[in-house]
């Protein structure tokens, strides 16, 4: 599938480059790096934490200028964004987080101009991440969310959720920023379109099935997200609506089916033809994995706790034969 490219932006002297480092978690990611990489000329420093990639990642980031940092995850919290974050010298008063199968449009940068040069500027924005899904953009389904991308540097961080280490992945999942300060909306969506296809997108969401099955595990046993995590708020921003509203959905009966009904009927995916189709099947086919994720962890809780009293119990009529 080939890339959309990024609309095109003029080379830039470095003084009029935007006070902005730009920082891209990767791992074999040679199939999306350089549409990234070439949406990202306004930046004044572009950062590729690179996860030892064995494909061409590294030599395109480089041959496209930016700087290639090798990261090794070591466990626990921070994972890769977060460590780029306390770790990596950013000297620009402002850092932008985006993926490799991400691209900054012309006027999203035109945009980001405008809210730099502003004496009101927010300590962090969120920006809608466009979804497009097999070689088009998805403009009904829901699918496209908010994020924070843009943030006053040293005025955000990765909350601390629980089960980083749930599923081995060295990159944070769907973990949500943290601000110091107010946040604000940019209107322009940035274009995400993942150039690997359709297996490594289902391969993907296997893997962060597992995430959520552990925070939901975690929550449902200590109503906690984490030690240190976004809070929830009825009337909030974005991200604390969307965690008040968590727990009341993960107990809703049959709430793959219902996830599968919001993105097809409620938000409309239903007239992008099969492309809508197949994405909310695969929304609600996630959210069916996490469910038989958590399902087998309540077995092996069960199964090791019977281990645990049959154990015990065979101690103690071997001391009572003493």
């Amino acid at each position: 599938m080939s890339p959309e490219l990024p609309q095109k932006i003029a080379p830039l002297s470095k003084a009029s480059r935007l006070p902005v480092t730009v920082i891209i978690a990767t791992k074999n990611e040679e199939a999306n790096i350089a549409a990234c990489l070439l949406s990202l000329v306004p930046a004044q420093r572009v950062l590729v934490v690179d996860s030892g990639s064995t494909d061409l990642t590294q030599m395109i980031a480089t041959q496209h200028g930016a700087e290639v940092i090798t990261y090794t995850y070591s466990g626990g919290y921070p994972k890769k964004r977060q460590w780029a974050l306390e770790n990596l010298d950013i000297a620009t008063p402002w850092t932008m987080l985006i993926d490799a199968d991400e691209q900054i449009p012309a006027d999203l940068w035109r945009e980001i101009r405008s809210v730099l040069n502003s004496p009101k500027a927010c300590a962090g924005y969120l920006v809608r991440k466009g979804f497009h899904f097999l070689g088009k953009r998805l403009r009904f389904g829901g699918f496209s969310h908010l994020a924070i991308v843009l943030f006053r540097t040293g005025y955000a961080r990765f909350e601390e959720a629980a089960g980083n280490s749930l599923n081995g992945q060295d990159m944070e999942v769907h973990e949500r920023m943290i601000v110091d300060g107010k946040v604000g909306r940019l209107r322009i969506p940035l274009i995400h379109d993942d150039c690997k296809g359709l297996s490594a997108y289902i391969d993907r969401h296997n893997k962060y099935s597992s995430w959520e099955a552990g925070i939901r595990a975690h929550y449902l046993s200590t109503k906690s997200w984490g030690p240190h995590s976004i809070k929830a708020a009825m009337f909030g921003d974005v991200q604390s609506f969307r965690r008040f509203v968590k727990p009341l959905v993960l107990r809703l009966p049959c709430e793959p089916l219902l996830w599968f009904l919001y993105h097809y009927i409620v938000c409309g995916a239903i007239f992008e033809g099969r492309r809508g189709y197949i994405a909310s099947s695969l929304r609600g086919a996630y959210i069916e994995q996490v469910h038989a994720k958590l399902y087998e962890m309540r077995l092996l809780d069960h199964s090791a706790s019977t281990v645990f009293n049959q154990s015990q119990k065979r101690k103690e009529i071997a001391v009572d034969k003493l």
